[in-house]
């Protein structure tokens, strides 16, 4: 169980951390005061970017000793197909996951009502989507290439970075970075998924069109997740990962 509560701690972490930055911190508005005129101080895309890396690499240090610091179902699948997990864990890994996003969703959600004029619905909360919903307008097409192909190269440094032929401690600054890379690239395609926990958490709340969208945002990284894991152990294949 220390193993289960480690990533429903971690996803939730990720989600109020990454999406939290982007629905709270991403477009902020502040005055000097009543009379003021508004000025932007909001961390960006970029800011979201490294808030997601950050979550990641703050939980590696915090829990990989105990259950990895997956916090990611695709990431879970990519490791099981590539021999590095458990079968018995896998399972209870993505529903702890999956929990775990939901709560922190909720925690965010919590948190941004309490400013009058916020409507998860019509501001998206931080959603994944494709079309009209994308937040550069990406078709359908654009957004599955998306997810495949980054989904698929975060498992082969996940891989990469863990594995014992790896220098000593440079997983969790790898993977965060990683992270951080891919934010960069496809914010502006998807909002970023990678991760189907991180979008169900969301769409919960988001409550229309990202319920709908959200079927892409588990299948297109379960793809990834796999093709990654199948390179890294052809690429491995005359050593012991």
């Amino acid at each position: 169980m220390k193993k289960y509560t480690a990533e429903f701690i971690g996803t939730l972490w990720l989600v109020l951390g990454g999406c939290g930055s982007a629905v709270l911190a991403a477009g902020f508005l502040g005055n000097l005061g009543p009379d003021a005129t508004a000025f932007h101080i909001g961390i960006g895309f970029v800011g979201v970017s490294l808030a997601f890396g950050l979550t990641v690499l703050t939980m590696a240090c915090a829990i990989g000793h105990i259950s990895g610091c997956h916090l990611n179902p695709a990431v879970s699948v990519g490791l099981f197909v590539a021999k590095k997990m458990d079968k018995k864990d896998l399972v209870p890994y993505i529903v702890a996951q999956v929990l775990g996003g939901i709560v922190g969703a909720g925690i965010l959600f919590t948190i941004a009502t309490g400013q009058a004029d916020f409507d998860a619905a019509k501001s998206g909360f931080a959603s994944n989507g494709f079309g009209e919903n994308s937040p550069g307008g990406f078709t359908l097409t654009s957004v599955i290439i998306t997810e495949i192909v980054l989904t698929a190269i975060f498992l082969i440094v996940i891989c990469g970075a863990t594995s014992k032929d790896a220098p000593g401690l440079i997983a969790p600054i790898a993977i965060g970075l990683c992270l951080t890379l891919i934010h960069l690239i496809s914010i502006p395609v998807s909002n970023t998924s990678v991760n189907p926990a991180r979008s169900l958490g969301t769409a919960v709340f988001q409550g229309g069109w990202a319920l709908g969208q959200v079927w892409v945002f588990w299948v297109a990284p379960m793809i990834g997740a796999v093709i990654g894991a199948l390179i890294h152990t052809f690429l491995n294949s005359e050593k012991e990962t």
